[in-house]
């Protein structure tokens, strides 16, 4: 499988129709810039990252990035359209069993009901929202896991924003025998719900989504966007002409 090196990690050159042939089991991440500034001060966020099946590009930001770097991604793939593309695919197939976890109160189940009646069947057989700071809580992470296991689900989308749920996933993965599929989502599931509308698809195609997002949520998302995000355009640059010894996920991966 082909993978393209930005920074310190490299990613899956996959389509959308590739990825969805081939993803029978595994863990899936969507990196996007901010992920990519994020991987390179938390050791911790980076070494979940590793232990992703995939890496495939979240941002037409990287894919510009791909390109300057000389190294083009074929596609964009971002948790909020694979996941609607990956539900269709799996319509007929009765493996697939979708457990939802993330989003406010209510927000999961609303999602998850919305995905039934689109697609005619029960394809999302559980969803729960959790607690904020869900994570940090040893005995509400016990009860989730008992939760999901006993659902009978198979894919398991987990939507409680990053790097939280890359880490969730990650810790907690072993203890989910009957989950074949982990997906990082982002705010997929709120979007599924329709509690949060998604960027035009004119603007999502042109790396815009961001100021999209950054209009509707200015409080929330302003100084992720417009501070803590800006090093990564710094070090492409130092990439791309060779400044700095940036390491790679692992010794044996192919860059292309």
């Amino acid at each position: 499988m082909k993978l393209v090196r930005i920074l310190n990690i490299s990613l899956n050159n996959l389509s959308k129709l590739e990825l969805l042939k081939n993803l029978k089991s595994g863990v899936v991440f969507t990196p996007n810039v901010d992920h990519m500034v994020k991987l390179q001060y938390d050791r911790e966020f980076l070494q979940t990252y590793l232990q992703a099946d995939y890496k495939v590009c979240d941002s037409q930001i990287l894919v510009y990035a791909s390109r300057f770097l000389g190294t083009p991604i074929k596609e964009k793939i971002s948790g909020s359209d694979f996941f609607p593309a990956f539900y269709t695919y799996h319509r007929n197939n009765p493996d697939i069993k979708i457990f939802l976890l993330g989003g406010k109160q209510g927000v999961a189940q609303r999602a998850a009901k919305r995905i039934n009646s689109k697609i005619g069947r029960n394809i999302v057989i559980g969803a729960h929202s959790p607690s904020f700071g869900f994570e940090k809580n040893e005995q509400e992470c016990i009860e989730l896991i008992d939760m999901i296991n006993q659902s009978g689900a198979s894919v398991l989308a987990v939507g409680v924003g990053a790097p939280k749920q890359e880490k969730w996933i990650i810790k907690y993965k072993n203890r989910l025998p009957n989950i074949k599929i982990f997906l990082a989502v982002g705010a997929t599931i709120d979007f599924e719900a329709g509690n949060v509308k998604r960027a035009p698809k004119w603007m999502s195609e042109a790396g815009l989504e961001w100021l999209y997002r950054l209009l509707v949520e200015p409080q929330r998302l302003w100084r992720r966007y417009l501070l803590e995000d800006l090093p990564f355009f710094w070090l492409v640059l130092k990439q791309k002409f060779k400044l700095d010894n940036l390491p790679t996920t692992s010794i044996d991966e192919r860059v292309v």
